[in-house]
């Protein structure tokens, strides 16, 4: 400790060999004698962090934080740049690390649900994952978002084709899309995969469809194939007996050349998005009179999987899910299903057998 010629007190203390600073002066010897007790006992408790580390600015770390996450694939990199520059550069960008509070989280949570309430838990997520990350860095003590579920989405129950209308669907899009529409419901198969699906990638003589590569699509329309996301993502899927007929047919007309794309765009190439649902999704739905989301499909097939007495392992691996957790997010209550429970339910009380109420009490006295 030293004393200043402006009179005020100035410390200093090694750790780990290193001399620090204290990032503050104080007005009198019993002040910087309680900062230098403090910091012994956060140095003892190992719960110190490098004063000078959290005062990099959030736009500062978080920049470098990104550029750090290799293992993220290019469509959640960008996602995570949107949501930055869109949604928490413009609150937190010049604050330094250590200056973020819970109480400035709190607000700025409040603020984003008020106007974006679907943004809302995305934005919370990242937010919370790169303080978690500034944490583990040994910038800031603690996490400061601490909003009891701010990163929980929404989730309402959602209508979901049925068999009949994913049928209907299927008749309404173009002949080379009708499998499309059927593998997408019957093998819960993404978007993506089926934008990938190769001839060579279907098995004909097993039935099984092995789903080895996914496409990702970029803002500006770039696409590209690569490895799926998770390792439960590459899998075999077996192909409902039914929808033989119509991937052999499809196959045989629409896609013979041993390792051609299944499912191209009119042009050749992979399917894009943005064209897809409008020259082939939308007007399928005008003509059928539905309003679903192609990957409502996706969620059909699942939720029959369920229905159809699939455990949560099962579902996992037809899925192409790497927690339980996600694959549960598909499994939808229908009233079909409820239907054929309560009819259970009434076979179950008929088949029991009848015990005379008198009966009944004289066995319960005894």
């Amino acid at each position: 400790m030293r004393k200043l010629p402006s009179g005020r007190y100035q410390v200093r203390y090694l750790h780990a060999g290193m001399s620090h600073t204290a990032p503050d002066t104080f007005k009198t010897r019993a002040d910087a004698l309680a900062w230098l007790s403090t910091t012994e006992a956060d140095l003892l408790r190992g719960s110190w962090v490098d004063p000078g580390a959290g005062k990099v600015t959030f736009v500062t770390y978080a920049t470098d934080w990104l550029e750090r996450q290799h293992h993220l694939r290019p469509r959640t990199v960008e996602l995570y740049r949107y949501l930055l520059d869109r949604h928490l550069v413009l609150t937190f960008g010049d604050r330094a690390l250590a200056d973020i509070s819970a109480t400035q989280v709190t607000a700025w949570h409040r603020a984003i649900v008020a106007d974006l309430p679907a943004t809302s838990p995305k934005a919370y997520r990242l937010l919370s994952q790169l303080m978690r990350a500034a944490v583990k860095d040994e910038c800031i003590v603690r996490n400061p978002c601490s909003v009891k579920g701010a990163a929980s989405e929404d989730r309402k129950d959602q209508t979901i084709p049925t068999v009949a209308e994913v049928q209907a669907l299927a008749d309404a899009v173009p002949r080379q899309y009708k499998a499309m529409v059927l593998l997408a419901a019957w093998c819960s198969l993404r978007f993506g995969e089926l934008a990938a699906l190769r001839r060579d990638r279907i098995d004909m003589l097993h039935c099984e469809i092995r789903v080895t590569e996914t496409v990702t699509e970029l803002t500006g329309g770039d696409r590209f194939a690569g490895a799926p996301k998770t390792a439960a993502g590459r899998r075999s899927v077996a192909i409902p007996p039914h929808l033989i007929g119509v991937v052999e047919e499809h196959l045989r007309t629409v896609a013979p050349v041993q390792d051609a794309l299944v499912f191209s765009a009119p042009e050749g190439g992979y399917l894009q998005r943005h064209n897809f649902r409008h020259r082939v999704w939308l007007p399928a739905l005008q003509t059928t009179g539905l309003g679903f989301r192609f990957h409502d499909l996706r969620h059909s097939g699942l939720t029959w999987a369920a229905a159809s007495g699939a455990t949560i392992a099962e579902l996992m691996h037809r899925g192409g899910h790497a927690t339980s957790a996600t694959a549960m997010r598909y499994q939808h209550a229908t009233k079909d299903r409820d239907r054929a429970i309560a009819l259970a339910l009434s076979s179950l009380a008929a088949s029991a057998p009848i015990v005379p109420a008198g009966a009944s009490s004289a066995h319960s006295r005894t």
